[in-house]
């Protein structure tokens, strides 16, 4: 890779990185299920009026846009109002990579490789070790729709993997129309409507920046960049810049959230990360990343 595009793929990898601080930023002043809605309502429009439809039957851009708005990013951004930490959930979420595999070998009947395998036997073991002490408790909740909605976006994966479009950006952006119907429906049934009116009325400068950076910064510039990428260099040489994501959203929590890790954390983050690289190390299949 040129020197240029490298550092454009670390940029990326920041950018999803530090997407997990101002989702929890803005988790703290919008209702989550209100604040996903307008995230993909600002992704899709006005973006659809300049980026014309994929060339794809309709039920995978329905499919995709459910499975990733709701499947994904709304168990997420409620995990994150509960109090699932930044730096935490962007290591959670990337077990999107094991389940992935699972659903390819479940759903497409793609066999995975003996690497593949192992690599995900470590991450989950990983995650048993971070697990250990919030399986009970209040914790417990928050890291269970996290796993959720990982599970979520390997579901998007599969679902994109089946469309095969050829502008994923497009795809992504017209997928985007679908999501903030069910979420304001969802938001406006079990979301407190004071809060409501509140955030959409009253909205603070924290609040509209969270907006703007989860709709611009991480979605289109971030997903279109990596699009770029994708289609300059083979997707094994891009891919790995991912793992990159959750080292830079735990070093963001850190930073601006003073969050640490303890010492079941720290072996079960150490192992996720290994089994991922280990998943990832012979792992050249094409698959959509969505970002965070």
């Amino acid at each position: 890779m040129k020197p240029r595009h490298i550092l454009l793929a670390v940029a990326i990898a920041a950018i999803w990185g530090f997407n997990f601080v101002v989702i929890k930023t803005g988790v703290a002043t919008v209702p989550p299920f209100l604040l996903t809605g307008l995230r993909f309502l600002f992704s899709a429009v006005p973006a659809i009026f300049v980026i014309k439809a994929p060339n794809v039957h309709w039920r995978y851009i329905m499919g995709f846009g459910f499975v990733l708005g709701v499947g994904q990013f709304g168990f997420l951004f409620l995990a994150m109002r509960m109090g699932l930490p930044a730096g935490l959930t962007s290591l959670v979420l990337q077990l999107q990579a094991p389940f992935t595999m699972f659903f390819a070998w479940m759903i497409l009947h793609e066999l995975p490789r003996a690497r593949q395998l192992w690599g995900a036997s470590v991450a989950f073991g990983g995650m048993a070790v971070i697990a250990y002490e919030r399986w009970s408790g209040p914790d417990a909740l928050p890291l269970l729709l996290c796993l959720i909605a990982s599970a979520g976006w390997a579901g998007a994966n599969i679902i994109a993997k089946q469309a095969k479009p050829q502008n994923t950006l497009s795809f992504v952006i017209w997928s985007s129309l679908v999501p903030p119907l069910p979420m304001f429906a969802l938001s406006y049934a079990f979301e407190d409507h004071a809060q409501l009116a509140t955030a959409l009325l009253h909205p603070t400068m924290l609040a509209v920046a969270s907006l703007l950076f989860l709709a611009y910064a991480s979605t289109l510039f971030g997903y279109g960049a990596w699009n770029f990428l994708l289609k300059t260099y083979a997707a094994g040489t891009v891919a790995p810049f991912s793992l990159l994501v959750p080292l830079f959203g735990i070093a963001s929590g850190f930073i601006v959230f003073a969050e640490r890790f303890d010492s079941y954390e720290i072996i079960g983050a150490a192992l996720v990360i290994t089994g991922l690289l280990i998943a990832n190390l012979n792992w050249t299949r094409k698959a959509i990343p969505v970002p965070n």
